[in-house]
């Protein structure tokens, strides 16, 4: 199935970030509407959201700030908003984040 995926990896700790909360969000007539919400599993990835890709404007938000206080790590980013482009539903878009407590980085994935 051609979707949005995204897992993401805590890059001070080396390893995923499980259990933290994401929503994703379309672009429609001006406003951000939401699409899907999930949970990053054991594995940093959220695995199960469900939604009609189609092409526009698209965000992921991630909720950094629980994920940090649950570490009990002081943080910079209480959330990550990554806003991107689907030109073409029919493809599948991969979206990482990589994390640390004072910065992150994200690509298109595969």
């Amino acid at each position: 199935m051609k979707s949005i995926s995204t897992h993401i990896l805590d890059v001070s700790r080396g390893r995923p970030a499980a259990g933290v909360h994401v929503k994703l969000d379309h672009l429609s007539q001006g406003d951000f509407k939401r699409a899907a919400v999930g949970v990053t599993d054991a594995d940093g990835r959220i695995r199960d959201w469900q939604f009609t890709l189609v092409a526009g404007t698209w965000r992921i938000r991630f909720e950094t700030a629980a994920y940090f206080e649950n570490l009990k790590e002081p943080y910079f980013y209480p959330y990550v908003e990554i806003v991107f482009d689907v030109h073409d539903a029919s493809q599948h878009y991969h979206v990482p984040l990589l994390l640390s407590a004072y910065g992150f980085s994200t690509y298109r994935g595969s």
